[in-house]
């Protein structure tokens, strides 16, 4: 799983991303609240990591933000504050769960395992795409592959979508050209054949080619 660890003790920041780290998880992390939404905001994560004093923007307000900009990942929040007000507070702000310092590492990975198995099983985005190991949401415009995010441009990502809406069916040249760029006729030019070349690049970043090209017909995505 991809976690982004938010936590302003460095030395504890270490300690826990380590730990993540053993147990499989793909952790990055952040120094502060800012650093937290720049990163939340170039990048797809399964679950997010708030300490909740954090210096400038805290964990509290960093949640909100979250959820007020309709994000629902699974927020977990990591904090010295015991006391059931707090708790109150930070569900009331949509936070999942909750660890208090010290943190267990046994007992913060089950905790972790279980937030985002709950949120894959309950709460899957009814317009989200998939195919293989390929996710798309095209109302939010990204897309990832083995849960790491695909840094795609617009054609790019139409093209993505429109092999992945048909995954395991032969999508032709001319369907593509009307789908994509809206035109009724086959350009001269080998258009389709040289973006597909750059979103192959793009894909096999993260694992073999999932587009198969079909001789004479047009492309198909392996579901």
């Amino acid at each position: 799983m991809h976690v982004l660890l938010a936590e302003d003790d460095r030395q504890l920041q270490r300690q826990l991303a380590e730990q993540l780290t053993q147990f499989g998880h793909q952790v990055e992390t952040a120094d502060d609240g800012l650093g937290a939404l720049a990163i939340i905001g170039q990048k797809a994560f399964d679950i997010v990591i708030l300490d909740w004093m954090m210096p400038g923007v805290d964990g509290i307000t960093v949640l909100r933000q979250l959820r007020e900009g309709g994000m629902n990942v699974p927020v977990l929040m990591l904090t010295a504050l015991g006391q059931v007000f707090d708790k109150v507070e930070g569900f009331d702000a949509g936070a999942d769960d909750y660890v208090v310092k010290p943190v267990d590492p046994l007992e913060l990975n089950a905790r972790v395992n279980a937030l985002v198995r709950a949120r894959r099983t309950t709460d899957q985005p009814s317009d989200t795409v998939s195919a293989g190991d390929i996710t798309i949401s095209p109302s939010r415009l990204r897309a990832w592959r083995n849960g790491r995010p695909l840094n795609l441009s617009q054609t790019e990502f139409k093209l993505l979508l429109e092999l992945a809406r048909n995954a395991g069916t032969i999508v032709t040249r001319p369907m593509l050209i009307e789908r994509i760029w809206g035109l009724d006729f086959m350009p001269t030019t080998n258009l389709v054949d040289a973006h597909i070349r750059h979103l192959r690049v793009k894909l096999t970043e993260h694992g073999d080619d999932p587009i198969s090209t079909q001789r004479g017909m047009g492309y198909l995505l392996r579901a």
